[in-house]
């Protein structure tokens, strides 16, 4: 099993794909080190500020002395240069909200998962030419569980993960898997940067309505 598709293996299995950015090393550290202390294997962190790149570099560094197990995804990526410095420095996967074919194809080379972001059938098809195992729904709010029950029987045996707006409340998560979805992301709904108190709880409980949402 090749490292795309053990990260896919992992993301499918956890159910859910927590994600968020902050600026600061220690905070986003301690941040990291609650979601796997509450059971995460699979994290997102974003590309959305100036210190993505040190941040990152330390978040790698300190999973590979203390949390074994964990896979390390870099989001927000528009750009080739952008795929190119997170791939050479140890990305797990690459999440993009955007379909840009020279990032498909440096992170294909890499031998990475690529996650791309998707609103439209069209670009749905896109993504698939460029070999997107895994296809991001965003923003999920807007599209809702209809759209993706509308377009599954388009698409079939395309994996969809809806980002944005998914809530921690079982009906919803509910709505979402039944609609065809394999897992889910979650970013301010899950995780508040300027707050960790009781993420390990609120993970918990996250991962857990997750599991009862994707039982039939």
């Amino acid at each position: 099993m090749n490292k795309r598709e053990i990260v896919l293996k992992a993301i499918l299995q956890q159910g859910i794909l927590p994600l968020f950015y902050h600026d600061d090393v220690a905070e986003s550290v301690g941040l990291v080190k609650k979601l796997y202390k509450a059971g995460i294997r699979v994290f997102e962190f974003t590309n959305r500020g100036d210190k993505a790149a040190i941040v990152f570099k330390e978040l790698l560094s300190v999973r590979d002395r203390e949390m074994p197990g964990l896979y390390l995804g870099i989001g927000t990526i528009k750009n080739r240069e952008e795929a190119a410095l997170f791939a050479d420095m140890g990305a797990d996967f690459i999440v993009s909200p955007i379909i840009n074919p020279s990032v498909a194809e440096l992170v294909n080379e890499a031998g990475l998962l690529w996650i791309p972001g998707c609103m439209t059938p069209t670009e749905i098809y896109h993504a698939q030419e460029y070999e997107a195992a895994l296809i991001k729904l965003f923003p999920a709010n807007i599209l809702g569980p209809g759209f993706m029950s509308a377009i599954r029987d388009l698409f079939k045996g395309q994996l969809f993960i809806p980002t944005g707006g998914v809530d921690i409340e079982l009906s919803n998560l509910r709505s979402w898997f039944n609609s065809g979805v394999c897992a889910v992301g979650m970013g301010s709904k899950l995780i508040d940067p300027k707050n960790a108190d009781g993420l390990e709880e609120k993970t918990v409980l996250a991962l857990d309505l997750v599991k009862q949402a994707r039982q039939k």
